[in-house]
């Protein structure tokens, strides 16, 4: 009797086996759809790269011309030997990003860079954010909430323009937010595969009033360096 149930269990996990099998066993048809779905996401992939490809070739032609006006307003301060001053208590980052991710380490690294400033700093409360992009503002506000203080987006998402950090800076230097000092925080672009994170101060107009080396051009008055202080803004903005 014992036997006999026995082999009636063997049997019942024989049979129970194959038909688990025969269910996970794809068909012929199946295959074919599962190949012609494969090829299919091959096309769009390969379609993708290369309007990546076209768009990445376009933003670099437009980033070489574009930063020599930044390398150039950077070197007359160089040459003037302007000083550059410290921190102020109340001071300022402008911290640009994008909108989207699926792009490394980009943004986060960013906020990486921020984190021992503001752990070093003895008074984090004057210490203001503003972001251009919504990824390095997700970021921030998960520890420095209170510290953002503008956000922009949907900037850059056609070919980016003058216009658009013009209207940035423009922004922040009329928000009414009174800082001593300010720097922009980006990540400077080297090729496709490198980038190095960087933090450019922005002079102060009380610095550059002051310093003897520009006071000595008869054209160079007070005027003259609040105009040029205004434009360093958008131009150290639009030209990472």
């Amino acid at each position: 009797m014992a036997a006999v149930a026995f082999r009636g269990v063997q049997s019942f996990r024989t049979n129970w086996h194959w038909q688990q099998g025969a269910r996970g066993m794809a068909t012929l048809k199946e295959l074919s759809i599962r190949l012609k779905s494969v090829k299919n996401i091959e096309k769009i992939t390969k379609s993708m790269k290369m309007v990546s490809a076209a768009k990445y070739a376009q933003a670099e032609r437009q980033l070489k011309p574009a930063r020599t006006y930044g390398v150039a307003a950077q070197a007359v301060l160089e040459k003037a030997e302007v000083v550059e001053e410290e921190r102020s208590e109340n001071h300022l980052f402008v911290v640009i990003s994008s909108d989207r991710g699926l792009c490394g380490s980009i943004h986060s690294n960013l906020a990486r860079t921020l984190r021992p400033i503001m752990e070093q700093r003895s008074s984090s409360a004057n210490t203001y954010f503003v972001c251009v992009g919504d990824k390095v503002r997700t970021i921030l506000q998960r520890t420095m909430r209170d510290n953002l203080f503008m956000t922009f987006n949907e900037v850059g998402k056609k070919p980016p323009v003058f216009v658009e950090s013009t209207a940035i800076a423009h922004a922040i230097l009329n928000s009414g937010l009174e800082f001593g000092t300010a720097e922009i925080v980006y990540n400077r672009f080297k090729n496709v595969i490198s980038y190095q994170t960087t933090l450019q101060p922005f002079v102060p107009l009380k610095t550059l009033t002051e310093s003897e080396n520009l006071l000595l051009y008869d054209d160079v008055d007070a005027d003259v360096l609040q105009c040029y202080h205004e434009m360093t803004w958008p131009i150290s903005c639009s030209t990472p």
